[in-house]
């Protein structure tokens, strides 16, 4: 039965999601002035969208987010305190340096206190409690919002199939991911639940349930990095923008092959996405938003501009034309590459984490406002990476590892506190393992919470059903009812 009435909900998504589709190309919008103004005045409350904020190259969470009671960080400095480069940050309270090397932990100084509220109901709290947190000296944003109770953070999250433990990890007795440590794979389990070769995101998945909702489903499920499986769906397509708008479709001006007539009838072919595109890019133009700052990058010194806070200006102004677009739910895809950081790790995560610091600033900032409306509520922004990395340095950076820290952000999260219990830091056994329950060869961190379970609490927001959300999260049936939502979203 379960079979059958998951075939039916997605043959409804998938009639629904066609009918808009080819309404939109036989009946191309009237995108008039007034069309154009609704699209600013919209008020807040009918619209929900998803960021994926996606780290390529396996962002280092344990340097993004730590553990700072004495023992814990005394491990940590002891692991990272390694030469010919020691990487370790230096404790809360500690000045910076003025005289030391841009981009050093002496030169940014101790990492910076972040309270928990520790809730009691939240998981994971009551191990929680007895410890202190912190995060990199780069993230000065985060502190803030954090502290504001609009940024939470999931400790120590991975691609599972079910629950593991660690021993049953080393006695190999239940399933796990293909291809832990290839950045490709990893990349696409991620992003798709699978190695590399799926076809289908979650993101796009839930793009095809929620699509029937829009009155073209062209605009549901938007990259502004490139192509990405995240947001590609079975029966939804992902729409690649970039800063000036949409994508342009090469091949239907002049002669294709040497051949009017090839070009001819891939114009034809190609109407419905060309008036689609033709649409997106009047509504894009018309829809302005304030542009980021500009922020220092840790090893220079310098201001810079910011690609991926730029990129977050374009989802702004996507958002701010989802009258015209039609739009009431949209999932976003926004990236950054640079984080395989084997090398060179003082200065190249101070400047990644810097980034990234200042353009979760700016989202806050941007949607505060977007068009005279606060759609803080409505937006909701979520990391992701290949893997997080290995507890150990290797003298100079950090190796390839598994489950890692990630932000929430938005006024619809319960923000200000840790969900999951974050690992305990062991000390190396000797052997390339660790006396901690929670890490693997070289400290890698073994996941405790799935990809499928952080997927599933962003799904059930924008309002996917429980049945919904099992046909997006295959892996999910295999967790335990009671922990699929991981709560960090408000009702």
């Amino acid at each position: 039965m379960s079979r059958i009435n998951a075939s039916r909900r997605k043959f409804l998504r998938t009639a629904s999601v066609v009918s808009g589709s080819v309404g939109a190309a036989a009946a191309p919008f009237a995108l008039n002035m007034a069309a154009l103004n609704s699209a600013v005045a919209q008020t807040a409350g009918s619209y929900k969208a998803l960021i994926c904020m996606f780290f390529y190259g396996g962002n280092d969470a344990s340097h993004m987010v730590l553990r700072t009671d004495p023992t814990s960080f005394n491990v940590y400095t002891t692991m990272r305190n390694q030469q010919p480069t020691p990487i370790n940050l230096l404790a809360p309270g500690t000045a910076p340096n003025g005289g030391a090397t841009l981009g050093t932990p002496a030169r940014l100084g101790g990492v910076l206190p972040i309270t928990p509220k520790l809730v009691t109901t939240t998981m994971g709290s009551s191990a929680n409690s007895a410890f202190t947190f912190a995060v990199h000296p780069s993230m000065t944003e985060v502190v803030n919002l954090f502290g504001a109770g609009r940024l939470a953070i999931v400790a120590n999250a991975g691609p599972l199939v079910q629950p593991m433990t660690k021993a049953q990890y080393q006695a190999n007795s239940v399933p796990r991911p293909r291809a832990l440590g290839s950045h490709n794979d990893q990349q696409s389990t991620w992003q798709a639940l699978g190695p590399e070769g799926v076809k289908v995101g979650w993101g796009g998945r839930l793009g095809d349930i929620v699509a029937g909702g829009n009155s073209n489903a062209s605009f549901t499920s938007i990259t502004v990095s490139g192509n990405a499986v995240f947001s590609a769906g079975d029966t939804v397509f992902q729409y690649q923008v970039g800063g000036g708008g949409a994508t342009q479709i090469g091949g239907i001006s002049g002669s294709l092959f040497n051949s009017t007539a090839a070009a001819s009838a891939l114009r034809n072919i190609v109407t419905a996405t060309i008036t689609a595109q033709a649409a997106f890019q009047t509504s894009f133009n018309a829809a302005t938003v304030t542009a980021p700052t500009t922020y220092v990058q840790p090893s220079t010194g310098n201001s810079q501009q910011n690609p991926l806070a730029q990129q977050l200006q374009t989802v702004a102004r996507i958002i701010r034309a989802r009258s015209s677009l039609g739009a009431t739910r949209q999932v976003f895809f926004v990236s950054m590459g640079g984080f395989d950081t084997h090398s060179n790790q003082n200065s190249g995560q101070a400047d990644l984490l810097a980034r990234i610091s200042h353009a979760i600033g700016y989202f806050d900032t941007v949607f505060s406002n977007v068009g005279g409306v606060d759609m803080r509520n409505d937006v909701t922004l979520f990391t992701a990476s290949d893997f997080g990395r290995t507890h150990t340095s290797n003298g100079d950076g950090t190796d390839h590892g598994w489950g890692g820290h990630h932000f929430v952000l938005g006024g619809a999260v319960r923000g200000g506190d840790i969900y999951g219990r974050f690992p305990q830091y062991g000390r190396s056994d000797g052997g390339g393992g660790f006396t901690s329950d929670d890490q693997l060869t070289d400290g890698a961190l073994l996941p405790a919470i799935s990809v499928d379970q952080y997927a599933a609490t962003l799904g059930a927001w924008m309002g996917l059903s429980d049945g919904d959300l099992g046909d997006v999260l295959p892996h999910l049936k295999n967790f335990d009812a009671s922990e699929r939502n991981l709560g960090f979203m408000k009702a």
